[in-house]
C-alpha cells in the first residue's frame, strides 16, 4: 500500500464546497505520508507551520484532480484527509447567578431535630 500512495497517491482536502483532490509530486507525497503516518485524517488546526504552508500550496497550484463520481474512490489511493474548513464559533452563555445560601433554604427543606 505505501508503494501504491508514493506513486501516485492524492490527498483529499475536505472544504465547505465539498472534497477536493489535489495531485503531489513526489516528494510531497512523501512528506505528506510523514504527516499522516498515524492518522487518516487531520484537522487543519492541528498541522505546524511548514505543513499547512504545503497544503496551502497544493491548493493554490490548483492541481486537482478530477474523480468521476460514478467511477468507485476504492481505485484513488489517498495519502490523507486535511479538514480544511472554517472555524465553528461557539456560543458564549450569559452569566449565572450564583446559588442561594443555607440561610434562604425554605424551612420544609430544613432537617428537622432528632429527638
Amino acid at each position: 500500500m505505501w508503494m501504491e500512495k508514493l506513486a501516485g497517491g492524492v490527498l483529499r482536502v475536505l472544504t465547505p464546497l465539498g472534497p477536493r483532490y489535489v495531485e503531489p509530486n513526489f516528494l510531497q507525497r512523501v512528506y505528506l505520508l510523514w504527516i499522516f503516518r498515524h492518522f487518516e485524517v487531520l484537522p487543519l488546526q492541528v498541522l505546524n507551520r511548514w505543513q499547512r504552508r504545503l497544503i496551502d500550496t497544493l491548493c493554490a497550484e490548483q492541481r486537482f484532480v478530477k474523480i468521476n463520481p460514478l467511477r468507485h474512490l476504492d481505485d484513488v489511493v489517498i495519502l490523507g484527509t486535511v479538514e480544511r474548513r472554517p472555524p465553528v464559533e461557539v456560543e458564549t452563555l450569559p452569566e449565572r447567578k450564583p446559588a442561594a445560601r443555607a440561610e434562604a433554604v425554605a424551612p420544609m427543606a430544613v432537617e428537622r431535630p432528632r429527638y
